[in-house]
């Protein structure tokens, strides 16, 4: 494995896992590339947008429900805390929970970028415990910080002795990566070197990595069938419930990308075992985890029983959909895992994918093998799918969605699928990383995507009021045209 927690930095994507951000071609060829150790990143001359690895890393610990997250950047940095303290305030209140954590910034200006600001971060740790007294402190780094070379490690190494509770730095400088899930493994990896703590005895518990828990009820009693539980993180979980990760029965992830780093530590680390397959996502995906699953912790009978009644009742209605479904055209815009995932749900709904956009690309997992579902995609399509890597670059989809004018764009980013709309294509944003989780979530799935190219009265009255910023002579570019050649 590739994971070192000896060190207080996780590695980038880039260097750990082969990760790039810049490909166009199809599923073969980069299936090809990647098993023999030929694919290489491609630079744009030209870029339109990206993300920021500390938001994803920030953002993940700010979940946690009692303790502080310390941005030690400029204020332009943490100008989002605002959004993520309501967000998880939401999630916990719906919960019923109480969500006490602050997410503060340090404010760093010109006189610190010249001069250093680890004085005054330091005074702001101590005062932030003072005040609010989080079960833990995490200091995140920022493109300022890390280019002055503040030392925040030594910081955090001093201060540990002189307060109660878990300090640890976050490694996410915005300059680290250029895939932002870099941010993700910053997370897990503060979480896994600071909070995690050896086992004492085994629970009855599996661990279940996710983003935002809306499908709670429904897994809770999903594995109720098998007699264990799931415990959920990080929204709204506490440190001392993180201390015991190294104690369950198992790991999994409602993403792949999300799940790798924290996953193949705790089972790299505990030997608590981490699930590997195709995410839950569609029929395949749902019913090979829920066998591995069952495999891990010794209940495939039961699992068997439970896929057997799930099936009768749940597949003759999805395929009552699919009938109106099949043959329509679709094109994604997604990250890495949930973009090539997403694709096979809408395979098995007998829609057409004309068009995978990832936002990035991981070579392989922390366990060092390809990512599970990209062989599963190469053998369901003999007759390949053409792929592109986009970094979330709005020009390359907008092109993409003209020339192949499909019947629906599904995105996990709103601010592309508002693009879409304007071209006078449906679109939907999959928000919910449970929107297509086993059998009743790819039935709604597919009575989603029903509603909404139903009636495309709205797009088609948007468009033909609407004038883009892209020319005609763009749009008769290949959609690649701006990548460069491979980086040596």
């Amino acid at each position: 494995m590739t994971i070192n927690l000896q060190v207080t930095a996780a590695g980038s994507r880039e260097n750990r896992l082969g990760s790039i951000t810049g490909y166009s071609g199809d599923l073969h060829d980069l299936v090809q590339q990647t098993r023999c150790g030929t694919l290489k990143e491609k630079e744009r001359c030209f870029s339109q947008s990206s993300s920021c690895d500390a938001g994803c890393a920030l953002n993940q610990l700010a979940s946690i429900i009692d303790v502080a997250v310390i941005n030690h950047a400029p204020s332009g940095c943490t100008a989002g805390s605002s959004t993520v303290i309501v967000h998880h305030t939401q999630l916990a209140a719906k919960r019923g929970i109480e969500y006490d954590t602050v997410f503060l910034g340090t404010d760093m200006d010109e006189s610190d970028t010249i001069f250093g600001a680890i004085t005054g971060l330091k005074e702001i740790i101590i005062e932030t415990y003072n005040r609010y007294k989080p079960q833990a402190i995490f200091v995140g780094t920022s493109c300022v910080s890390g280019i002055i070379g503040e030392d925040v490690d030594s910081v955090i190494t001093e201060l540990q002795a002189e307060l109660p509770i878990p300090l640890a730095p976050v490694h996410c400088e915005g300059f680290k990566s250029r895939v932002w899930a870099s941010g993700f493994d910053a997370a897990d990896h503060a979480v896994l070197t600071s909070i995690v703590k050896p086992p004492q005895k085994k629970s009855n518990v599996i661990n279940f990595k996710n983003f935002n828990e809306s499908a709670r009820k429904e897994i809770i009693e999903i594995f109720a069938n098998f007699g264990v539980e799931p415990f959920f993180l990080y929204a709204n979980s506490t440190v001392e419930e993180l201390t015991h990760l190294s104690e369950a029965l198992a790991t999994v992830s409602i993403c792949g990308t999300l799940g790798t780093y924290l996953g193949n530590g705790l089972e790299q680390e505990y030997g608590v075992p981490y699930v590997k397959t195709i995410n839950p996502l569609g029929i395949a995906g749902f019913e090979a985890w829920l066998r591995e699953i069952g495999r891990v912790i010794g209940k495939a009978e039961e699992v068997e029983a439970y896929i057997e009644q799930e099936r009768a009742f749940y597949l003759p209605k999805i395929e009552a959909v699919k009938k109106e479904l099949t043959g329509l055209r679709a094109v994604l815009g997604m990250g890495a895992s949930f973009a090539f995932q997403v694709s096979r749900v809408l395979q098995e709904l007998g829609i057409e994918v004309v068009w995978v956009a990832s936002w990035h690309f991981d070579a392989k997992y922390d366990n060092g093998e390809t990512p599970p579902y990209l062989e599963h995609l190469v053998k369901e399509n003999p007759n390949n799918l053409k792929v592109s890597v986009s970094d979330q670059q709005n020009f390359e989809i907008l092109n993409i969605l003209n020339t192949h004018k499909p019947d629906i764009y599904l995105a996990r980013h709103p601010g592309t699928t508002v693009w879409a709309i304007k071209q006078g294509i449906a679109a939907l944003f999959l928000g919910d990383e449970y929107k297509t989780f086993g059998y009743r979530g790819t039935l709604d799935f597919a009575n989603t995507i029903l509603d909404t190219i139903r009636n495309r009265s709205f797009e088609k009255n948007l468009a033909a009021r609407i004038t883009l910023p892209y020319s005609d002579w763009w749009y008769k570019q290949d959609n690649a045209a701006l990548l460069k050649e491979d980086v040596k």
